[in-house]
């Protein structure tokens, strides 16, 4: 029996990481990955379901196999992920043809399930239990993942890995679907971790990037009540030979601990790069989207950031348009900004998530061109700060490891001498260079010529002294 796999992500790194997982897993089950889905006799989507705009692409996607479906009964179309576990068998109401639903807490299942459905057992479903549908410890297990299986050639370069830390989250953001969708907040063992960051170090990774819905509330107690925490686990990490940089993404503000930054601060390995989404500058708002600080919290940690790593850069998340923003709310969120001066900002248009708190309580109140306008207008502030940041770099040198050709690189021809590459430094700043693709993993002292809101141009610098490369890092803010 062909057993050839294609498999779509969209959506966080967490969905990332769960696609190579499941490939993973199926591999070792007999499946081939290929490249498109006319040749898969599997097809899977892992889904997102923090935006809508994420979901509607899914079920677009999905239409499109309708006929695909009806002239090859025999594929496989599966739906995996949170959309899959936020709306479950409507998912199989709104196309029908769906053979499979998998929510993000079962993935593991996947194997089972496809041979279920090979042997005519019909349609299959497995999702998490609700957050009220039994013990906590009973909710807790029907979210746990399976993170030890890898597959490298689904990452997007051979030396750059992400690597769970925590599932779920606690916080229960009144727009937010993933305390539902990903279940209660766990830290995974430590030891567990280590040994997978030493899997990935063995196969090449010498970048890491933990990830938890906010990684750095991260805390995980043994049986012998030993506590161990972000700063600890990094420490850890910090040892395994073969790894060079360390970076985590997704913080809490309020979970931004002097003891953490210090742990950054010391260990040279840590990117000192943040993000740590503020989502407005208005209390009024935050307290509607039940955040769980204010904006005079949010300062206080900008103040601590400054104070004990001052080479940090920081980016944040921002939803405009959130039930009840007034334009003074929305001013407040621009002055925050302005204030903040991130390097970057995700910036979203809020719309309903059904089962959040907000959908529940509140209105969607703010018209859609209003949303459109407050997007456009916060987009064009950030990337003034941006722009205005990133001069100070010209003339300035800044190592980086260089992930492989920019997308105008990708586009030049394969036996062109020089081609455009592209890196990120230590905190997380994009630079492009006239390079070769053989520069892909290097870590490379690029001196800055030229710079956009969102990169930096240079030329690859030669470098003498191991004191000078030193250097290069503490100058990239």
């Amino acid at each position: 029996m062909s057993k050839r796999l294609y498999i779509e992500t969209v959506g966080c790194q967490m969905n990332v990481l769960d696609s190579e997982m499941v490939v993973a897993d199926l591999k070792q089950h007999g499946y081939e990955l290929v490249a498109t889905p006319k040749e898969a006799d599997t097809l899977l989507f892992n889904t997102c379901s923090v935006r809508e705009h994420a979901e509607e692409k899914i079920y677009s996607a999905l239409g499109k196999l309708r006929q695909t479906k009806e002239r090859n009964p025999d594929k496989t179309i599966g739906v995996m992920g949170c959309m899959a576990q936020k709306d479950q068998k409507l998912i199989f109401q709104r196309a029908p043809f769906v053979d499979l639903i998998v929510g993000p807490g079962q993935l593991q299942q996947i194997p089972t399930l496809l041979e279920n459905i090979a042997a005519g057992k019909g349609r299959q479903l497995a999702v998490s239990l609700g957050r009220k549908a039994g013990s906590q410890d009973t909710i807790r297990r029907s979210h746990e993942t399976f993170d030890p299986l890898r597959d490298p050639s689904m990452r997007p370069t051979p030396f750059q890995a992400y690597l769970r830390i925590q599932i779920g989250c606690d916080k229960f953001c009144t727009y937010c679907v993933v305390p539902m969708t990903r279940g209660p907040e766990q830290g995974r063992n430590p030891a567990q971790i280590v040994a997978e960051a030493q899997i990935l170090a063995d196969q090449g990774c010498v970048e890491i990037t933990l990830l938890g819905q906010t990684v750095n509330s991260y805390r995980h107690t043994d049986e012998e009540g030993t506590v161990t925490r972000l700063s600890d686990l990094l420490r850890q990490l910090s040892e395994i030979e073969g790894i060079r940089r360390l970076k985590f993404v997704t913080s809490y503000p309020k979970d931004m601990t002097e003891e953490l930054l210090e742990t950054i601060r010391d260990l040279p390995k840590c990117s000192t790069y943040l993000h740590v989404p503020a989502q407005s500058g208005s209390d009024e708002q935050l307290k509607r989207m039940k955040r769980g600080y204010t904006v005079a919290d949010y300062m206080e940690m900008m103040e601590r950031i400054e104070r004990i790593l001052p080479e940090a850069s920081i980016s944040s998340d921002f939803i405009v348009g959130f039930c009840g923003e007034t334009e003074e709310d929305f001013q407040k969120t621009i002055d925050l900004v302005r204030r903040c001066r991130f390097k970057n900002s995700f910036i979203f248009k809020y719309s309903v998530r059904p089962g959040t708190k907000a959908s529940e309580r509140l209105e969607d109140d703010v018209p859609e061109d209003v949303k459109n306008r407050r997007n456009n207008e916060l987009l064009d502030v950030q990337n003034e700060i941006s722009a205005e940041d990133n001069l100070k770099f010209i003339g300035q040198t800044v190592e980086i490891l260089v992930e492989g050709p920019s997308k105008r690189g990708q586009k030049q021809p394969e036996e062109s001498p020089l081609v455009q590459m592209m890196g990120r430094t230590i905190c997380d700043r994009i630079v492009v260079y006239d390079g070769n693709r053989r520069q892909a993993g290097e870590f490379l002292p690029i001196e800055v010529t030229d710079v956009s809101s969102t990169t930096l141009v240079g030329r690859v610098k030669t470098v003498h002294s191991g004191p000078e490369l030193f250097q290069l890092q503490t100058l990239d803010r």
